[in-house]
C-alpha cells in the first residue's frame, strides 16, 4: 500500500584525537577522517567534545594557578563563529557531502578571555545550521568555559531526519533532553571528552567510570525518547598525555590510568546498531532508518499518548546573552535592528 516514507542513512561516530591545541592541525586531521567516513557511505559524520582544538583536560588535573599557559594556548587556538575556520569547517562538509557535527571551544570578538563549549552543526552544502552552547560546563570546566544560552537549544530539520545536540553532562539533564524531544527530535548527537580523571590513583575510592557513563546515558535517552543517538567522544593520545603531564611521571600515570570514553550509535529501543569503540581511535558506523521508531512510540511516546501536558509544564527562553543591550529611542532605529535579524551572537554577527 502506497503511504509515507521516511529518511534513510549511515551516520558515523569518530572517536579521535585531536592535535592537542594546535586548531589548524586538527581540522586537516578531521578531513582525513570525514573522507574516510564519506568512502564508508556516512551521510552524517559526527566528532567529539571539544575535539577543535581539544578538551581542557587540565581544568581537572591542576590547580588554577598552574593552569595560565594551557588557558592562554585554548584561547589563541579557539574559533569564531562566524570567522574563517567555521567556514572552513563548512567547505569540508560541502566537499564531501556529509552533515558534519563538531565541538568546538568558541571565543568571539568581544572578550579577550571569554570562550564556549559549542557544538556546531553543518548541513552537506556547507552552510551552519546551528551553533549550541554547553549551558552548564561540568565541574571543573568552569575555569575555561562560560555558560551557554538558550538561543540554539533546538532541533533542526535536516534532509536525513531532525537532529538535536547535547554535550556531555547535558545528556544527564532530563529538563535539556525533554526540550529536544519535545521540537520533535529523530537523531540526537551526543559528544563527550577524552577522559574524566576524578579521584587521583590509590585514593581507596572508585574512579569515575567514563565507559559506563556514556553507555548508560545515551541508552537512556535513546529509549526514553525512542530515537537514534549518535554517540562520539575524542580520545587520548600520547602527544596529549606527554604535554598534560609537564615531565610529572605520577601525572601521566594518572591520565593513563583513567577510564577511557566510548563512541556508539544506539537505536530508539536502548540496543547497540554497532561495535562501539571504547579505547583509541576509531569509527562506529550503522545504518539507520528513522521509521524503525514507529513500532516503539506504541509503547511510551513522551512527546505524544505518554505525558500529561496538563499537569507538566516545559518553557524555555531563547533570549541570548549579551553583556549589552541598546534600546533605541524611536521606532525608525527599532525596525533596523529587527530587519538586520542579528541572532544570538555577542558581537552581533549573524553566523
Amino acid at each position: 500500500m502506497p503511504g509515507d516514507t521516511y529518511p534513510k542513512f549511515r551516520a558515523a561516530a569518530v572517536q579521535a584525537a585531536p592535535v592537542f591545541l594546535d586548531r589548524d592541525a586538527t581540522i586537516d586531521k578531521l578531513e582525513t577522517l570525514v573522507i574516510k567516513a564519506a568512502q564508508a557511505g556516512a551521510d552524517l559524520v559526527v566528532f567529539g567534545e571539544s575535539f577543535v582544538p581539544a578538551f581542557p583536560i587540565w581544568n581537572l588535573i591542576y590547580a588554577p594557578m598552574d593552569q595560565h599557559e594551557f588557558y592562554r594556548r585554548m584561547f589563541d587556538n579557539a574559533i569564531q563563529v562566524p570567522g574563517p575556520h567555521t567556514k572552513r569547517l563548512g567547505e569540508v562538509a560541502k566537499r564531501h557531502g556529509v552533515i558534519l557535527s563538531v565541538g568546538v571551544t568558541e571565543k568571539n570578538s568581544i572578550s579577550m578571555g571569554a570562550m564556549w563549549n559549542t557544538n556546531l552543526l553543518f548541513d552537506s552544502d556547507g552552510t551552519l545550521r546551528n551553533r549550541h552552547r554547553k549551558l552548564v560546563p561540568t565541574w571543573a570546566e568552569k575555569l575555561t568555559w562560560a555558560q551557554g544560552d538558550g538561543a540554539y537549544l533546538r532541533v533542526e530539520e535536516t534532509d536525513i531526519g531532525r537532529i538535536g545536540t547535547l554535550i556531555c553532562g547535558e545528556n544527564t539533564n532530563p529538563l535539556a533532553r525533554f526540550a529536544l524531544l519535545a521540537q520533535g527530535e529523530q537523531i540526537h548527537i551526543a559528544t563527550y571528552p577524552p577522559a574524566w580523571p576524578f579521584r587521583r590513583p590509590g585514593a581507596g575510592t572508585h574512579d569515575y567510570n567514563l565507559t559506563e557513563a556514556i553507555r548508560i546515558r545515551s541508552a537512556a535517552h535513546a529509549f526514553e525518547g525512542k530515537v537514534f543517538n549518535i554517540v562520539s567522544s575524542c580520545a587520548l593520545d600520547d602527544d596529549a598525555i606527554e604535554q598534560l603531564a609537564q615531565g610529572d611521571g605520577k601525572m601521566k600515570e594518572l591520565l593513563r590510568s583513567a577510564a577511557p570514553p566510548a563512541s556508539m550509535i544506539v537505536g530508539p529501543d536502548g540496543e547497540l546498531l554497532a561495535e562501539p569503540v571504547k579505547r583509541g581511535e576509531g569509527m562506529a558506523t550503522a545504518d539507520i532508518d528513522i521509521a524503525t521508531s514507529i513500532e516503539q512510540k506504541m509503547i511510551h511516546d513522551v512527546v505524544g499518548h505518554y505525558n500529561r501536558f496538563d499537569i507538566f509544564k516545559l518553557e524555555i527562553d531563547r533570549t541570548p546573552h549579551r553583556p549589552l543591550r541598546i534600546k533605541t529611542s524611536t521606532v525608525q532605529d527599532e525596525m533596523v535592528e529587527d530587519e538586520l535579524d542579528l541572532g544570538p551572537d555577542d558581537d552581533g554577527e549573524p553566523f
